[in-house]
């Protein structure tokens, strides 16, 4: 074989090679999603001949409390969507005023419509969710009041009371609000500026402060995200071709078999 047989037949081989490593590379690093944190248990099965572990990742279990319409709901009516999560009393003077503030500042950035006085709230994958941890206190009237002076909008933001034992038992047996981090949580009273982010799975993917403006923008960040993210057990059809490797071979085969064809005949030419 002449060197220029060989060297088409070295191309042939190396660019479907190379493309199909730098779009697996590339869909494996495209983006860093938020991070799992409540791990229940890890699972092992044999593939192929390999020990594969498998991660199974904490679902925060339903709960059925009242908005400040006096609607009773259940979080697992907002199943399929992001929520964002956080914990306050109206009649607390310290921090609950500016976390219900960002929270507002959240909710309204999250809005569709391209006349800005004509914004209409985005329903459709996001939910917001402030828990009274003083329900005895806050009562439907008294979070209706609140949700009115504070710029609540109900259409997707509950303000939730109800049992405190099970609002409790939430925060700590479900969300683990005293987890990863350093501030203390008190399981007398849930006195915290975590806001929560948990995906559409119904898992906790973040924890950040709503006092601070740095971490508020990787919460909102981070939500982007989470839309984007693919159910990893329904792969990308149209990628799943592209990177399918009986099509890689398939190209192979036929750039050789072309170059082999070109070559043998430019020869006899000759």
């Amino acid at each position: 074989m002449s060197k220029n047989s060989l060297l088409g037949l070295m191309i042939a081989l190396v660019i479907p090679i190379g493309c199909y490593l730098w779009l697996k590379s590339a869909s494996d690093t495209a983006v860093s999603m938020p991070r799992h944190y409540l791990l229940d248990t890890v699972v092992s099965h044999v593939e192929k001949g390999k020990t594969i572990d498998d991660s199974i990742w904490h679902t925060t279990k339903d709960i059925r409390l009242v908005n400040q319409l006096g609607d009773s709901v259940n979080l697992y009516q907002q199943s399929g969507k992001i929520i964002i999560a956080d914990f306050f009393f109206t009649s607390c003077g310290s921090i609950c005023p500016k976390l219900t503030a960002n929270m507002a500042k959240l909710q309204q950035s999250f809005t569709r419509g391209g006349n800005s006085r004509k914004k209409v709230l985005d329903t459709n994958f996001i939910q917001f969710i402030s828990f009274s941890v003083d329900p005895e206190r806050d009562s439907v009237p008294v979070l209706r009041e609140y949700a009115n002076k504070m710029g609540v909008s109900a259409d997707n933001w509950w303000l939730l009371t109800g049992s405190r034992d099970s609002i409790y038992n939430f925060a700590f047996e479900e969300m683990k609000v005293d987890q990863f981090s350093i501030e203390p949580v008190s399981p007398d009273f849930v006195h915290t500026s975590r806001f929560v982010l948990i995906d559409k799975k119904m898992q906790v993917r973040g924890y950040y402060s709503g006092l601070d403006s740095a971490s508020m923008l990787k919460l909102a960040q981070d939500v982007g995200y989470l839309m984007l993210e693919k159910d990893k057990t329904k792969k990308s059809q149209v990628f799943q071709d592209i990177v399918d490797l009986s099509w890689l071979w398939l190209v192979i085969a036929l750039m050789v078999s072309s170059f082999v064809y070109y070559f043998t005949k430019t020869r006899l030419k000759n």
